[in-house]
């Protein structure tokens, strides 16, 4: 079997990072992490080729060669995903699609011509779908009826299918699933409240594969909360830490995890001396009601500020998310946002309205108050809610442009990122010094020329930058890394700012329509 991959193409987002791509000669941030470890599931000895549309368009010699077409798409990626099964089904091609949003939506994929629906997680449907394939059955659903696979079977990802050079990070996965029940998130919908890990020996023997690539950069464990059960991360973390010793540290670790990191100063020691040196925490707001609200108690059992500077201290850099329009919000929450930020000294912030993810709690109790507004459009940073809030949609899109606007402002930005360097905990692992790469010299002098000298914000650029050689010179290489991130949002609060603003004025002029309507009543 003649087996053709095909990862959709994702919108301009904030994890998009196109100028900051651009400066490294990178095209993608991150890998189809569920594609290359679909191909290692499937039988050895079917053929596969892969191709991320993110950095090229699949080739008509490609579409010629494949027997199958293989598609795994967030929702994020819906419109591409729908484009491409056309396209397959134009040229005769079986296709079969799996991955979160099928998953959640399985009717739009089967009414844009799939075959086969690879849905739920693939260690249980896969072995149902190659089974349906040799018994020449030509259509399936294939689903695992609320069961979760033990995630100690997964073999290696194919890591080889990728075209390695032209990412910036590659992705790892120890653990699925999220002990906690926030209302808004669909990763306990799609993998439950149980977090299952795979064994040490196993992520070693990814990153082994990695380095036997040629692999030197750095490692996002995309775990959705990566200390979700503590006692098999702390497990892992003290045999990573041998292995990162022994190979002299060819990786750097970025992750996802729960504020209560904060509260346990060996996992955070751990993770450092494994050189993680950054962490993504879901904050969501500083609003203590909202949090209460969407059930992330998790957030309020201790002062968060505080919490984030714990987390910075022990030497690992905090990005966080955020989200406004929770219900029972009051206004000014944009404002609130930003006055955390600043106060916690967060550079990098994910920033979004609240939506109504498929089938998780909020859906359900928003589709039972008959709120839903739109169940069928796409959802990123650039949409509208796709329900209606508690306080008018105009006035929460306007504060979410506005703080938006204001986070990346870039005299804002630089101040921020200072903050949290002056006192960001030194890095304690120490790689063999190598002379930087002709790639990474241009990035730093392109850099250096925007921010030191073409902007106006010129003169805070250079006293940050020698203060932080001065005061915390262990890491003022990874505090011009991200001072370099702003090249991106800069530009993307731009496009927040035009999307947003053009649809809000489509939804105000249909609101205007509607005889005796309140916009954004509740």
């Amino acid at each position: 079997m003649r087996v053709l991959m095909v990862y959709p193409l994702f919108p301009k987002t904030f994890w998009s990072y196109e100028k900051i791509l651009e400066l490294v000669n990178r095209k993608v941030l991150l890998p189809p992490l569920g594609l290359v470890t679909v191909a290692a599931i499937l039988p050895q000895e079917w053929e596969f080729k892969l191709v991320d549309r993110n950095i090229r368009a699949v080739t008509e010699e490609e579409w010629d060669w494949a027997e199958l077409v293989i598609f795994s798409a967030m929702i994020v990626q819906k419109n591409d995903l729908l484009l491409q099964i056309r396209e397959a089904k134009l040229r005769g091609k079986r296709v079969a699609v799996g991955g979160p949003y099928p998953t959640s939506v399985p009717s739009e994929a089967l009414e844009a011509g799939a075959d086969y629906l690879i849905l739920d997680e693939g260690e249980i449907t896969l072995p149902m779908f190659v089974s349906a394939v040799k018994a020449g059955e030509t259509q399936g659903v294939f689903r695992a009826g609320g069961e979760k696979p033990d995630v100690t079977s997964t073999p290696i990802p194919r890591f080889d299918l990728l075209e390695l050079d032209a990412y910036d990070s590659m992705s790892v996965q120890f653990s699925r699933g999220c002990p906690f029940q926030c209302e808004f998130c669909d990763i306990i919908v799609l993998y439950g409240r149980k977090p299952r890990t795979k064994t040490p020996q196993q992520l070693l023997a990814e990153l082994d594969y990695l380095y036997e690539l040629g692999w030197r950069r750095g490692v996002f464990m995309v775990d959705d909360n990566f200390i979700g059960n503590k006692r098999n991360v702390k497990l892992l973390l003290k045999e990573l830490k041998v292995w990162q010793e022994e190979h002299q540290y060819p990786f750097r670790f970025n992750t996802e995890a729960s504020i209560d990191l904060a509260a346990d100063e060996e996992m955070m020691r751990l993770m450092v001396e494994c050189n993680f040196d950054a962490v993504f925490l879901g904050i969501e707001t500083p609003d203590e009601d909202s949090l209460q609200m969407t059930k992330k108690f998790q957030n309020t059992r201790s002062s968060l500020t505080e919490s984030v500077q714990a987390i910075t201290r022990a030497g690992l850099r905090p990005m966080a998310g955020f989200i406004i329009g929770f219900d029972g919000e009051k206004s000014g929450a944009g404002d609130r946002i930003v006055r955390f930020a600043e106060l916690a000294a967060i550079p990098t912030t994910t920033f979004a309205m609240l939506q109504a993810l498929p089938h998780t709690a909020l859906w359900h109790r928003l589709e039972k108050e008959g709120r839903m507004r739109d169940k069928d459009g796409n959802i990123n940073q650039t949409t509208l809610m796709n329900f209606i809030p508690t306080r008018p949609l105009e006035e929460i899109a306007r504060e979410y442009v506005e703080a938006f606007w204001q986070l990346y402002d870039a005299e804002q930005f630089l101040d921020r990122t200072y903050r949290c360097f002056l006192i960001l905990g030194a890095p304690v692992c120490k790689a063999p010094f190598k002379w930087p790469s002709l790639i990474d010299l241009r990035a730093f002098l392109i850099v250096v020329w925007r921010q030191g000298f073409k902007r106006n914000t010129r003169w805070k650029f250079w006293h940050h930058l020698f203060s932080i050689i001065k005061n915390n010179p262990g890491v003022w290489e990874h505090y011009l890394t991200v001072c370099a991130h702003n090249e991106h949002f800069l530009e993307y609060r731009q496009i927040v700012r035009d999307e947003i603003e053009a649809q809000l004025v489509e939804f105000l002029g249909q609101e205007a329509e509607k005889p005796g309507v309140v916009v954004g009543a509740g």
